[in-house]
């Protein structure tokens, strides 16, 4: 038995299911860390944070905002535009494609760069610029020009940190008009024609080969310094000890002099007796070292009256040192002072 189906009926089933479409329609779940901007009969509204939120069906319409996005396909990048109800407020990495760029000293290089930002205020970004993706990577890539046209190449390389800062500094003020926060900008690859890189090449070894010369002419150098200082420092201690041989054997002659004279008596023939035997041994200590230079020697004339003294002196007391003794009484301290006399040569000269 069929039931009837009044009109009535009809119209409340079709109120019911149009007021949970429009429920429906007016519950907008937004997810955390994006955000979506309203307008309302086409002006702004407001914009509906990460949650649960009530709109007006058919009112209230979200603004799309244009992203610009890089798809890497081999070697090559595609440029991606969509449209985007849904704003993600996250930090946002755009890996832009090489750009050319000419340094000061006129080198073309090519610079792929990469751009962190971060959408703060969507209105701003929605309303105040048409495409902020693409704004944001234009600007970044003439300011990346500008930057690096006022420097050299061996400059960029040695300055990567500081054309990033550069670039940032540049970028922020127009960035934040639009809604943005630029994190960082950085530069990845540097691309150089081949030709400037084989110069480049070229003039790295040559420059670590006249790092090489330096460094073994600075050992060199230090070597040279350490032995010349060794030496002189050698000749000093040298020096030193002669002097100090010098004098002790002058202080043992004048010891030696002062014993014969005491021993034979200190008058002034006695004295030039005593001198004339001592320079007569220094003659015959230097005899055997003359007879080696030659054939023939020549002997100073005064030679033959200082060994006239001395064989004078040997007739009058013998030797000097048995002079010594006969005055110390002992033939002990005789002996004693001839090893004691200059040149030793008293025993030689018997």
């Amino acid at each position: 038995m069929d039931l009837p189906v009044s009109p009535g009926l009809i119209i409340s089933l079709i109120i019911v299911l149009l007021g949970i479409f429009i429920v429906a329609k007016g519950l907008v779940i937004v997810r955390q860390s994006e955000v979506m901007v309203i307008e309302r009969l086409g002006s702004f509204s407001r914009v509906l944070e990460s949650g649960i939120n009530i709109i007006v069906p058919f009112i209230d319409q979200p603004r799309a905002i244009k992203m610009l996005r890089y798809r890497k396909m081999g070697d090559e990048y595609q440029a991606i535009t969509s449209d985007e109800i849904r704003i993600d407020r996250r930090e946002t990495v755009m890996d832009f494609p090489g750009q050319p760029v000419v340094t000061t000293d006129n080198v073309t290089v090519r610079i792929n760069g990469a751009l962190y930002y971060q959408i703060i205020d969507p209105r701003r970004a929605v309303y105040e610029v048409e495409n902020m993706s693409q704004a944001v990577e234009v600007l970044a890539k003439t300011t990346l020009r500008s930057v690096v046209g006022k420097m050299e190449l061996d400059k960029l390389f040695e300055s990567r940190a500081e054309v990033n800062n550069e670039i940032q500094a540049a970028m922020e003020e127009p960035a934040s008009k639009w809604g943005v926060k630029l994190s960082r900008v950085e530069v990845q690859d540097i691309a150089m024609p081949e030709e400037v890189e084989t110069a480049m090449r070229l003039q790295m070894a040559a420059e670590r080969k006249r790092r090489a010369t330096v460094t073994e002419a600075e050992g060199e150098k230090s070597a040279a310094i350490a032995k010349a200082q060794g030496q002189r420092e050698s000749s000093i201690l040298n020096a030193q000890g002669d002097k100090e041989s010098a004098i002790l054997r002058a202080q043992g002659e004048q010891e030696s002099i002062k014993l014969v004279l005491n021993a034979i008596g200190d008058s002034e023939e006695n004295k030039r007796t005593v001198v004339g035997y001592l320079l007569g041994q220094s003659y015959i200590k230097s005899l055997p070292n003359m007879a080696k230079d030659g054939e023939r020697v020549f002997i100073p004339y005064e030679s033959s009256a200082l060994l006239g003294s001395m064989g004078m002196f040997r007739e009058m007391a013998g030797s000097p040192e048995n002079a010594v003794g006969k005055h110390l009484g002992t033939n002990g301290s005789a002996s004693d002072l001839r090893s004691g006399m200059v040149g030793g040569a008293g025993s030689s000269a018997d």
